[in-house]
């Protein structure tokens, strides 16, 4: 009991430094600005492989959510790459960086290290928000939305096999979400201070942030779907709303898997 009353201490204690109360709202806003780009990329690529925009227009608009495809479709230009594309994306990812930039920065304080050089850690924080962005990516064609996608896809391609496809996906969508989820998350966690972190101290973080992010993803994947109805509140930006919402709890529950790995971390310093 009382050591589980100096965790708790402990973790109030770090959750209430001045960065941790703002690096939640950080990390969602400049996810959020990485919507655009990753977007565009998406209808450059499509482009180069001879894929109709209005066939992907027309897939988001049947198979997703209101709330996403609003926020998605607009953004489909079916635009070849050129110079333009090429500078706008990398802009947008460099500015979409700046969340994975403040993780490094606080998890730096956090630990106690001093920041390594602003190239190392810049580049560490592009590195960062790729995987950031291709892992939410992954919980909404995945998990989210998976079983749509799944029934469209396979209906179209495999006919007669569609079902047994799409029966074996729903077994090994949750074991294979989980798993893939929090190797990614571990690796977040372990690279964001300048700094060797063994193994052992971000395992609980990253396995709480693994469930917190899937259970999360879920609730949001089934609300979005059939409850949602913000426009009676906000219009227009109803669309924003919900995909931001949903944002700060991933950016939320990902500081606080921060917090459970430092309170490891310094625990376990504190008994050597």
């Amino acid at each position: 009991m009382e050591r589980i009353k100096r965790i708790v201490k402990k973790m109030i204690s770090i959750i209430c430094k001045p960065e941790m109360k703002i690096l939640p709202g950080n990390v969602a806003f400049f996810l959020v600005l990485s919507i655009v780009p990753i977007v565009i990329l998406i209808g450059v690529i499509c482009s180069m492989m001879s894929i109709s925009t209005d066939t992907l227009s027309n897939f988001m608009n049947s198979y997703f959510p209101e709330q996403i495809s609003d926020i998605l479709v607009p953004y489909f230009s079916g635009q070849g790459v050129n110079l333009n594309v090429i500078i706008f994306t990398i802009m947008g990812f460099f500015i979409a960086s700046n969340g994975a930039h403040a993780i490094i920065i606080a998890s730096n304080r956090l630990y106690g290290v001093e920041d390594s050089s602003f190239l190392k850690k810049r580049l560490k924080a592009f590195n960062m928000i790729i995987l950031l962005i291709f892992t939410i990516i992954f919980m909404l064609l995945f998990l989210a939305f998976g079983s749509k996608i799944m029934n469209f896809l396979t209906n179209r391609v495999l006919g007669d096999f569609a079902s047994v496809v799409y029966y074996a996906y729903l077994i090994i969508k949750w074991p294979i979400g989980l798993l893939f989820i929090f190797i990614i998350v571990k690796l977040l966690y372990t690279l964001a201070p300048d700094k060797k972190i063994k193994s052992k101290y971000v395992n609980r973080g990253a396995l709480f942030t693994t469930i917190g992010w899937v259970i999360t993803t879920f609730i949001y994947g089934y609300y979005a779907t059939n409850i949602a109805n913000y426009s009676l509140f906000y219009g227009s930006l109803s669309s924003i709303v919900v995909m931001m919402f949903w944002f700060y709890l991933i950016a939320y529950i990902l500081v606080i898997g921060i917090v459970i790995n430092i309170t490891s971390y310094e625990m376990s310093e504190d008994n050597k």
